[in-house]
């Protein structure tokens, strides 16, 4: 047997957020000193292929991680009909500061230091949150439309990294934008040869082993 596989707690969450629930997966590494709390993307959700390898990689450094649906199966029904949503980003950031402020109280991850990873829109209410919530410890962003948290990244102090493709060309110019005006640490990472999916041969792979390594360095227990 895996004895670091063994050593994983995994489990489902419901989770209360302004009347309705939103479902989470919740996997916990023995020893784990902090919670790296994924915000998918547009028109996603917590069953996304690339963050679940993403997660898996946090989880075998030592990395709780919650993975969670932003809206309600309803929800996600209009959204694919409107797109309304997807790009509400004081919507998509009032759940997520809700599920952060579920984690703070919740017996096993309450002690667990906080980190945001957000993708495409999801990585905006990521950046809002952390302006929101000084508790968060750091933000990864992957391909993310960082340009929609606007004038809030300002207000962000967590140590943050954004990660972008070499030839997602848009997406650099607005991570650019977003780093000058990111006030604490931070760092703008470019995978060669790589879109704004990561498909390419190991580039996801390599979002993961630098975005893991950003989070263990800067994330602590809660005491």
């Amino acid at each position: 047997m895996n004895t670091e596989l063994s050593t994983l707690r995994e489990y489902k969450a419901r989770i209360p957020c302004a009347g309705v629930e939103l479902h989470g997966d919740i996997a916990i590494p023995a020893g784990a000193s902090g919670i790296v709390i994924f915000v998918h993307g547009s028109g996603s959700s917590r069953l996304s292929p690339r963050n679940r390898m993403v997660a898996s990689e946090m989880n075998h450094q030592g990395l709780a991680t919650l993975l969670f649906d932003l809206m309600t199966a309803s929800e996600a029904v209009g959204e694919k009909l409107t797109g309304e949503l997807r790009f509400n980003i004081p919507f998509l950031t009032d759940r997520l500061a809700a599920v952060i402020r579920w984690s703070q109280k919740e017996k096993q991850l309450k002690n667990l230091g906080t980190g945001l990873f957000g993708a495409s829109t999801g990585a905006a209410a990521a950046l809002c949150a952390a302006a929101r919530i000084p508790e968060v410890q750091a933000v990864v962003s992957r391909g993310g439309r960082t340009d929609l948290a606007g004038t809030e990244a300002q207000h962000v102090f967590a140590p943050t990294l954004l990660i972008v493709g070499e030839n997602d060309r848009p997406v650099i110019r607005w991570n650019e934008e977003t780093l000058n005006r990111l006030p604490g640490i931070k760092h703008l990472s470019q995978i060669a040869s790589a879109t704004h999916l990561f498909e390419e041969p190991g580039a996801l792979e390599e979002v993961a082993t630098i975005a893991a390594a950003w989070f263990k360095h800067y994330l602590t227990p809660i005491t």
